[in-house]
């Protein structure tokens, strides 16, 4: 399943995700935390967080494509930091919110390893045919 995510989406390799649960339902990526990733050697950068959620909503965007769609580009996101990360890994659990012809939008929750969210992310994907 990783090496699907790398092959279409290399930066999610780069973030070290991996693909814990892939659906049109639900996806949910993985991230450990990383001194690379941080902003001062302690706390996650949100720009990684954000990196993070955006592929899980891409991919989640994705999987519910309409019937002659051939892709999906974020066009708006939305990000409300709401916990430090400074140890352990974060979940991304992407969910779509609405699916149209024209603009998916996806709700992304980041969770940290004892399951307390730490970011909350809505994103609108554009329909590509």
């Amino acid at each position: 399943m990783d090496d699907d995510l790398y092959a279409a989406m290399p930066f999610t390799k780069l973030l070290g995700a991996t693909a814990v649960t892939v659906s049109p339902a639900e996806v949910r990526l993985r991230m450990a935390w990383d001194p690379a990733l941080t902003r001062d050697g302690t706390v996650l950068h949100g720009g990684a967080l954000m990196g993070l959620a955006d592929a899980a909503g891409g991919v989640c965007a994705f999987l519910n494509l309409p019937e002659g769609a051939t892709g999906t580009a974020t066009i708006t996101s939305s990000t409300n930091f709401l916990r430090p990360v400074v140890d352990g890994h974060v979940e991304a659990v992407a969910r779509p919110l609405r699916v149209g012809r024209t603009v998916i939008v996806v709700d992304t929750e980041i969770s940290d390893a004892a399951g307390r969210l730490a970011a909350r992310v809505t994103q609108t994907q554009a329909v590509q045919r």
